[in-house]
């Protein structure tokens, strides 16, 4: 399911550009959060494909799938917010 492995992808990209940005590499962090938002927006693009077929009344099955890739996409959007700020915190205060 693409919406799995788009949310996976993002959410690795977010943590990874953490550790970037740990390191003071705030170019790299930057790269990979805009690619990690890239691969969110192809995820929620699909979620939302469901959601409109859905009010359209073509039932989308529920089932474990579904509820794992829903979950992949939340976590994968906190993450990406979280990295966000978390990056931009380390930019302004320049922790050691």
């Amino acid at each position: 399911m693409h919406i799995i492995s788009n949310a996976g992808n993002a959410r690795a990209k977010s943590l990874k550009a953490i550790k970037f940005a740990r390191s003071k590499d705030f170019k790299q962090s930057d790269n990979l959060l805009a690619e990690a938002k890239e691969s969110m927006v192809v995820a929620h693009k699909i979620q939302t494909e469901l959601i409109q077929a859905e009010t359209r009344g073509e039932a989308t099955a529920i089932t474990l799938l579904m509820v794992h890739a829903q979950d992949h996409l939340m976590n994968a959007m906190t993450v990406l917010d979280l990295a966000t700020e978390i990056i931009e915190d380390r930019k302004v205060n320049n922790f050691d």
